[in-house]
């Protein structure tokens, strides 16, 4: 993967969070790898979880199966930047 569709991968993600968990741009904006996601925003509980799941498959022209998903992706933010980039080379 190119570095600039690494980059595209990393921002859509950060544009999902502040879409669809209502965080602030400048709050996801400062997220690193190690932040800390699923079970630590209140926002990002179960329903949110499938509203990710589903822009993301729309905004990065991926399909996303049950089995491609574990709940370590959506544990941190670097693992759900992972989970994007590995399904967008599949």
């Amino acid at each position: 993967m190119a570095l600039d569709d690494r980059n595209q991968v990393d921002e859509t993600v950060r544009s999902l969070l502040v879409d669809v968990l209502g965080l602030t741009k400048s709050r996801v904006a400062r997220f690193d790898d190690e932040t800390e996601l699923f079970g630590a925003l209140p926002e990002f509980d179960s329903m949110a979880v499938a509203t990710l799941l589903t822009e993301m498959e729309e905004r990065l022209g991926i399909l996303i199966e049950d089995e491609d998903v574990e709940a370590e992706d959506l544990m941190s933010f670097g693992r759900l930047v992972s989970l994007a980039e590995r399904l967008s080379l599949t």
